[in-house]
């Protein structure tokens, strides 16, 4: 069986050519041979990604979880872990 392929123009910027010409003759292919693979490589972890979140979205049940998030008991937050007061500044957020 034989691929059909299609040929195209790619713009890349020089340090980034220079580094996938690098690699790909470290490597033994050929620059062309070496992006056909990184893309491949790259649909696949995305398409990975993709099954994985979707089967697990399945299987998710929100009720449960909000039961969980809004349970009453367990244990009381480790040092650390615990919120800020309302209104102190920079605290508990993100990058902050």
């Amino acid at each position: 069986m034989t691929t059909k392929v299609t040929t195209f123009s790619l713009r890349l910027p020089l340090s980034l050519k220079a580094a996938v010409e690098k690699l790909a003759e470290a490597d033994g292919t050929s620059m062309n041979q070496f992006l056909v693979m990184a893309a491949a490589e790259k649909l696949t972890a995305m398409r990975t990604a993709a099954a994985f979140f979707a089967e697990r979205k399945r299987r998710g049940d929100r009720d449960v979880a909000i039961r969980f998030l809004t349970r009453v008991g367990g244990e009381a937050p480790r040092p650390g872990d615990d919120l800020p007061e309302p209104g102190a500044a920079g605290q508990g957020q993100a990058g902050g």
